[in-house]
């Protein structure tokens, strides 16, 4: 073969892996929510956060490309509760004034023994840093595509709900955190 006919199939081939190795870079569009569950007193409570950002790079196909960066604005905690509304921003739980954003940052992705997709990666809430893994299921559209993570989280790993609400008979330890997101592409 022609060295210089050899040299542009490298190339060619280079660029090809290039762009195979990206994931599509995509923002987050109106309707999207991130929510969360608990449950006091026996009783479940939904939640959800007015506020957060995210940077969305996913190919279903690659996830090794693929990656999240997610931030939420903890203060914008809405229940529908207006007692519980006016705790959650305070020094007993999120404590926003210290502490005003939570931050996920994925770490890799792998599939379950069912062959559903997880997102591992890093929670930082409330001043502490620990591992949470979140089931993704992803459903490209015309404009983008729909993304939704679901997991749980153990409010108390990360010093959320202090004095008498690290009573777990009051307010349960483990917090179910959900995700539906419009994405649009970048």
């Amino acid at each position: 073969m022609n060295p210089t006919i050899r040299r542009l199939s490298m190339l060619g081939l280079a660029l090809a892996l290039t762009f195979a190795a990206s994931a599509a870079d995509y923002k987050v569009g109106p309707g999207s929510t991130l929510g969360f569950s608990g449950k006091f007193q026996g009783q479940q409570f939904d939640g959800s956060f007015g506020k957060f950002d995210a940077a969305i790079s996913y190919d279903p196909a690659n996830l090794a490309a693929s990656k999240f960066d997610v931030s939420v604005d903890v203060a914008t905690a809405r229940t529908g509760d207006n007692d519980r509304d006016s705790a959650l921003p305070g020094s007993d739980f999120f404590d926003a004034s210290k502490f005003p954003k939570a931050h996920y940052v994925t770490t890799g992705f792998s599939k379950d023994a069912k062959g559903n997709v997880i997102a591992n990666g890093n929670l930082t809430l409330h001043g502490v840093t620990k591992p949470v893994a979140l089931k993704v299921a992803f459903s490209p559209n015309a404009g983008g595509a729909r993304l939704s993570v679901t997991g749980t989280v153990n409010r108390l790993d990360f010093g959320v709900g202090s004095g008498d609400y690290k009573d777990t008979t009051t307010i349960a330890n483990e917090v179910l955190v959900n995700g539906s997101l419009n994405l649009l592409p970048k």
